[in-house]
């Protein structure tokens, strides 16, 4: 199997799917799985057309997190090598979450259809999309510290932002599992619902998010990103000037216009 027959790619109109695909092992992340995923988000980000993303696992797991014959290998590694392996393995490590967290990159929404268990680096891939749908039945974990190893994949950094401080801080101590019910409590899940219609849900909410203006759209993506580090007077000057923009396109003409004559407006993305 080809690194991006590892992560297949749908398209519907509008709306492009992303699949994690070897559901024979629970689409555990290899760097083979990690290459064929960030050549999909380079071809995906690329496409102007596409206005909404959603990213789901084939099989019965989102994805069951890092492939545990890699983990031993940086484990024996480690161990054969204490004191000297930790900065190779370090560098290695750090490209491996890139592969991955270039989901990020990506310039219009991400959904995370998270249909199954998504557990260690597959939760934290989840994370990193703009929002989540979740299966109820699901398992969702940051075992890291389970497994004897520091969480890594931006969990540290995505999950406080989530949940706040405090309750990043027991799951990624206890490595607690929780299940989609529990996710939608605490605020990872925007919505949660059986297995057999996350996609299904997710999609739909591509297909809203896709009947919108898409430079706006992209437009908003960037500044909530930016205030990850920005301002309360940055973003108001940041704000100002996409909107400045977007009043030269010809979709706010439109969109105008369709309030007006009371109809849906019809974007064309200029």
């Amino acid at each position: 199997m080809s690194n991006t027959d590892l992560v297949s790619l749908s398209r519907d109109g509008a709306i492009a799917t992303l699949h994690f695909n070897d559901p024979e092992h629970l689409n555990a992340m290899t760097r083979a799985m990690g290459e064929g995923f960030r050549d999909r988000v380079a071809e995906v980000s690329r496409d102007t057309s596409i206005r909404a993303i959603v990213l789901t696992g084939r099989g019965r797991a989102f994805s069951a997190g890092g492939d545990l014959d890699m983990l031993q290998a940086k484990a024996d590694q480690g161990s054969a090598e204490p004191g000297t392996a930790w900065r190779s393995i370090r560098d290695e490590m750090s490209t491996f979450y890139r592969l991955f967290l270039s989901i990020r990159d990506i310039p219009c929404p991400t959904i995370a259809a998270v249909n199954g268990h998504a557990i260690g680096a597959g939760f934290c891939v989840a994370l990193a999309c703009d929002f989540r749908y979740v299966a109820t039945s699901a398992k969702l974990g940051l075992n890291f510290t389970r497994i004897g190893v520091h969480p890594g994949m931006g969990a540290t950094w995505t999950l406080p932002r989530l949940v706040g401080p405090a309750l990043a801080a027991e799951l990624l101590y206890t490595s607690r599992t929780i299940d989609g019910a529990e996710a939608g409590r605490i605020g990872l899940a925007n919505r949660v619902m059986t297995g057999e219609v996350v996609l299904e849900q997710a999609t739909a909410t591509a297909e809203e998010i896709a009947e919108n203006a898409p430079l706006a759209v992209r437009a908003v993506k960037q500044a909530l990103r930016r205030t990850e580090n920005a301002s309360i007077e940055d973003q108001l000057q940041f704000e100002a000037s996409e909107q400045a923009k977007n009043f030269e396109s010809a979709d706010a003409q439109e969109g105008i216009a369709a309030v007006r004559e009371k109809r849906a407006p019809h974007f064309r993305g200029e």
